[in-house]
């Protein structure tokens, strides 16, 4: 795959879709790479040029030192349709692309077209548990790396999806246990830092907010604040964990599709 240079790294990317259609940009989960979005990508293709990427510390993107921060990421997301000769685009984040998303938000809302927040929240979990993930990998190195793959099931899956697609939730869990321990923990340390509680507000362009209604890691609640705060922010709950894209796949497709094509 083709990759973009960065200033201290480079961007593993991804290009699908007709050259002279609208761009939406598609960002990944902590622990997982570019292809958690293979389900959408046929249907997402029918209407946009889709562009997808490794996060810094992820699948084949750079692993720079850390900690990154959220700012970090979302300086790389410009960089990167910058150097693409992308000017405006739509972003879809989850969970840590999620994070990303709203940075861009605040920060870069001239550039979007339209943002969809998954599976997300303005505040993720508390210091202490990032902070103590953080030591765990650091210290447990690729061994550790394998044992968050085992846990990222119940968090990532429902037990009923778990156990009627094993290969899906194997082929996903794997990306997690690939994922640079340094990377991870760097990017562990973005997602402990981020709190965008108090700027939603500056959030103008139109968003989607998506849920999982069994999330354990961002609940409804996460969704529901984000949209409280955001203008005429829209949301959407789905029957599904963490990762709602790939266990919800058509209907999670369908539901951003048609807000990103209204």
């Amino acid at each position: 795959m083709p990759t973009v240079k960065l200033a201290d790294g480079e961007l593993n990317y991804r290009f699908d879709g007709p050259v002279d259609a609208p761009v939406l940009v598609l960002s990944n989960s902590l622990g997982t790479s570019l292809g958690m979005w293979d389900a959408q990508v046929p249907a997402f293709t029918e209407h946009f040029r889709v562009l997808r990427y490794d996060t810094r510390g992820h699948g084949c993107s750079s692993v720079t030192p850390g900690p990154y921060s959220v700012e970090h990421l979302g300086r790389d997301v410009l960089a990167m349709v910058d150097s693409l000769g992308v000017d405006r685009f739509a972003f879809c984040g989850l969970s840590m692309g999620g994070l990303i998303a709203q940075w861009l938000g605040i920060n870069a809302g001239e550039r979007l077209t339209r943002l969809v927040l998954c599976n997300t929240g303005a505040k993720i979990g508390t210091d202490e548990v990032w902070s103590d993930r953080i030591e765990t990998v650091l210290q447990g190195g690729e061994q550790a790396m394998r044992d968050m793959r085992d846990a990222s099931i119940s968090r990532w899956f429902t037990p009923a999806f778990a156990k009627q697609q094993p290969a899906e939730v194997n082929r996903i869990t794997q990306m997690i246990a690939g994922t640079s321990p340094q990377g991870y923990a760097a990017n562990c340390a973005a997602v402990r830092d981020a709190d965008f509680r108090e700027q939603l507000g500056a959030i103008k362009v139109p968003t989607l907010v998506v849920c999982g209604t069994r999330d354990p890691v961002t609940t409804p609640e996460h969704g529901r604040f984000m949209q409280a705060h955001i203008a005429n922010a829209a949301l959407v709950e789905l029957d599904a964990a963490h990762l709602s894209n790939v266990e919800m796949g058509e209907g999670f497709t369908q539901q951003v599709l048609d807000f990103l094509r209204s």
